[in-house]
């Protein structure tokens, strides 16, 4: 889907550059015309993240939730959609069936608002599969074709990679994010997140090569599980990642490759 570069996107683009470098350089590896499509949606992304940290009122959170479902709602049903620099360019790259999927992606974000850790195993993955498996089906279909559970399953690998590197600040935060801490239970869940992983990569023919543009955005997360697997008490040092130099040229490599 082809979208214009204006000031809404350059925005969205300054917001990402700030807030989440490695979604930012993802999203410059991809093609010029796929940035247009990415930035806002990666915005959108940061905003709904912080959304239920930079408040100790759960309520004033929820609200904060809620002002982007209510976004998400306009662009779904129209014809009117508020004015705004991430929601207006949204609106010219989110299809109705994308714009209700995100809705699901900001309602499981409401976790974070509150101290109460996972049920069990099925909480857990559901809320990385609304979270980081949906925004990577979004901004893949955003793009061109994509098989959603091949997407979703690299989606899954990404969002597992990217929460254990976020293991020391969310208990910081005084979070309870793994059902099962030890050393055993990290590996375990590495491993079934490295699963997904491979299992994706199988069927990289499902996804079309303008829509594997946003898969840019999980570079780094094979080096990330296998290095859980390998030294799980890595999470809590919060020392998972390459180095800045691999981290670098990984990603040159994908985005010249297409091989994610």
């Amino acid at each position: 889907m082809s979208a214009p570069f204006d000031d809404d996107v350059k925005a969205c683009a300054a917001l990402l550059h700030k807030a989440d470098p490695d979604r930012f350089m993802a999203a410059m590896a991809a093609p010029v015309s796929a940035r247009a499509v990415l930035f806002p949606i990666y915005a959108l992304n940061i905003e709904v993240a912080r959304a239920p940290w930079v408040t100790q009122e759960p309520m004033i959170a929820e609200m904060r939730l809620q002002w982007w479902r209510d976004a998400l709602q306009e662009i779904a049903e129209g014809p009117t959609v508020r004015r705004h620099e991430i929601v207006t360019p949204l609106s010219r790259v989110l299809s109705p069936h994308l714009a209700s999927m995100m809705d699901e992606y900001v309602a499981v974000r409401r976790w974070d608002i509150y101290r109460d850790p996972f049920e069990d195993e099925d909480h857990f993955d559901a809320y990385i599969n609304h979270s980081a498996g949906t925004l990577t089906v979004v901004a893949a279909q955003a793009l061109g074709s994509a098989d959603e559970d091949v997407v979703r399953d690299f989606g899954y690998a990404v969002g597992v990679a990217n929460w254990l590197r976020a293991i020391p600040d969310l208990e910081a935060r005084g979070r309870i994010p793994l059902l099962d801490g030890t050393p055993a239970g990290v590996q375990r869940l590495a491993e079934k997140a490295y699963g997904r992983l491979k299992r994706a990569r199988i069927q990289r023919h499902s996804v079309s090569a303008k829509a594997a543009a946003a898969l840019h955005a999980g570079w780094q997360t094979e080096l990330v599980l296998k290095q859980a697997i390998a030294r799980p008490d890595r999470v809590a040092a919060g020392t998972l990642g390459p180095g800045e130099i691999r981290r670098r040229l990984s990603l040159m490599v994908q985005a010249a490759t297409g091989r994610w």
